[in-house]
This record gives structure tokens, C-alpha cells and sequence, in this order.
């Protein structure tokens, strides 16, 4: 993922930032698998159940950015595979994350 496709998908947001997502349930592991659209795309081994899978992807991201996994929420999209997550970092942090890059 390069920062310029990021930018697509990473959007500023008071406090934060909102990121849109797409989620592949029922995949056969967790993982940040690339860029779909303008989005991130992110596989999950939950299934699109009561709410399964969006707490598998809160899970995941709060993990992924080291956060606690009650500082992020699913803004829209809660019953589609295309989400949109606020994460209280800044948008270049989040960039920054994705890209590999570490920041202080």
C-alpha cells in the first residue's frame, strides 16, 4: 500500500480519523490483504453474523495501531462489507502505520 492510495481511504475527522474499510468474512486468517478501491481491505475469519465480523475488524485495528479496542467504532456500514472506522490517531500517523513506518 502506498500513501498516495491511502489517502483515498484515511480521511480527518475531529479527534481523529475515519477509515474506510472493506471486509472479506470468513477468510482463513486475519490480515491487511491491500487496497480495494478506496478503501483497505481486510480479511476475517468471522462471519457476518450479529455483529461478528465488526468486532473481528475493531479487534483486529485496535490491535494493528495499538489502541485499546474500546477507542475505535464502526461509523457506517455496520451490516456491509464496506465499513467505516474512526481511529483516534491523526490521518498520518494512520498512513504512517500502514506504510510500515513507525512515528513517536
Amino acid at each position: 500500500m502506498t500513501s498516495n492510495e491511502l489517502n483515498k481511504a484515511v480521511f480527518e475527522k475531529d479527534g481523529g480519523c475515519l477509515l474506510k474499510c472493506r471486509v472479506q468474512p470468513r477468510s482463513s486468517r486475519n490480515a491487511l490483504t491491500g487496497i480495494y478501491g478506496e478503501a483497505v481491505k481486510i480479511a476475517l475469519t468471522a462471519p457476518p453474523v450479529d455483529g461478528k465480523a465488526n468486532k473481528a475488524l475493531l479487534k483486529f485495528l485496535s490491535g494493528f495501531f495499538k489502541l485499546a479496542p474500546s477507542s475505535l467504532h464502526v461509523t457506517a456500514g455496520e451490516s456491509s462489507r464496506n465499513k467505516t472506522v474512526f481511529i483516534p490517531m491523526p490521518k498520518e500517523a494512520v498512513i504512517n502505520r500502514f506504510c510500515g513506518k513507525t512515528g513517536s
